[in-house]
């Protein structure tokens, strides 16, 4: 199956739901969430998600901190703040709306506007 790219702000609000349900992750552990919960069509490298790791702590809705991964390797562990549960909640509402707008058009049939 094709690997499907994400719209923008989209992966933040994936990264910061995935705080909320998990707790504190490393990155690897967020990815790897992410990955399976998409069924696999996801797939972030370094890259992509670190960027986002990079912003979302800098505007303070996440934090992070060093420890040992379960391997024992140290790895940078984030979770989220209160300012990221007001932004993880917010975003939702927002994203929640714009999906029932464009359900509304894809529910529309030739017939409906005559």
């Amino acid at each position: 199956m094709k690997k499907k790219d994400v719209l923008p702000g989209t992966l933040a609000l994936m990264v910061l739901k995935t705080l909320d349900v998990l707790g504190p992750l490393h990155g690897y552990g967020i990815a790897r969430r992410i990955a399976q919960i998409s069924g696999e069509l996801l797939s972030l490298n370094q890259g992509t998600l670190y960027p986002v790791l990079i912003r979302l702590e800098q505007e303070g809705a996440i934090a992070s901190q060093w420890g040992p991964s379960e391997n024992n390797r140290r790895a940078r562990f984030y979770r989220l703040t209160r300012s990221g549960q007001k932004l993880l909640h917010a975003e939702t509402r927002e994203w929640e709306q714009a999906a029932a707008i464009v359900e509304r058009f894809f529910r529309v049939k030739a017939e409906d506007l005559q």
